[in-house]
């Protein structure tokens, strides 16, 4: 049975808000990392978690933003781009994952969509000790820059088939991750935001099976 439990998350000099579910005999954490104008109440994510505590891993749904920093952003849309803010407070919340005892010996993985794929990546550089798989879904990982080659978990990029444009950025980015575990999957039939029957469920099947590919509890935890 899962335990949920709504938290403050220290990262980057302010505390953010989010919910954490573990299920019992977690083999890993996936933190959410939401995309542009979202938030942790994002219905497409909340699904994804759901599939994932399924198949036995916690997760964390943190806003990556403040309430009034999403006040802001509403009118602006300026911090969603800001992705070294973003990724700052994506390492702030690793962590504090890896500080918080129930979460504390399990290897993290980001689970990103669109603008937060990027901040993933960038944060996935940042802690490559704790951070053992990163998703994309319908992100920008070129926006990720020069963190790309210093990337060492591994990356799957999740595209949709009628996603075009960014088809291609997740092309030109899978080349510069330096990952050895690196793949790119593109759903027929999917737009950007898998909103088509049956394109969010395959989105969540690919997810689930990397991460429980590739999170496992962390050495010094076993000892």
């Amino acid at each position: 049975m899962d335990k949920e439990r709504l938290v403050r998350v220290a990262a980057d000099r302010v505390a953010l808000e989010g919910n954490l579910s573990i299920p019992d005999g977690a083999h890993g954490v996936v933190l959410f990392a939401h995309g542009s104008g979202s938030s942790r109440h994002s219905p497409r994510n909340r699904f994804v978690a759901r599939v994932l505590r399924e198949a036995g891993l916690a997760t964390l749904l943190l806003d990556l933003l403040t309430p009034d920093e999403e006040a802001v952003d509403a009118h602006t849309a300026a911090l969603r781009f800001d992705i070294g803010l973003l990724a700052q407070r994506l390492v702030g919340a690793t962590d504090w994952l890896s500080r918080d005892r129930e979460t504390s010996g399990l290897m993290t993985g980001f689970f990103g969509a669109s603008t937060g794929a990027a901040a993933a990546l960038v944060a996935a550089a940042a802690r490559p000790d704790v951070v053992g798989a990163v998703v994309s879904r319908g992100g920008r990982p070129d926006l990720a820059g020069p963190a790309l080659p210093e990337v060492r978990a591994p990356t799957l990029l999740i595209v949709g088939g009628n996603d075009v444009p960014v088809i291609g950025l997740n092309q030109e980015a899978l080349q510069r991750l330096g990952t050895a575990g690196k793949e790119l999957a593109i759903v027929p039939g999917a737009t950007h935001l898998f909103q088509e029957p049956g394109t969010l469920e395959e989105v969540a099947r690919l997810a689930s099976d990397w991460f429980t590919r590739h999170l496992h509890p962390l050495a010094h935890a076993q000892g």
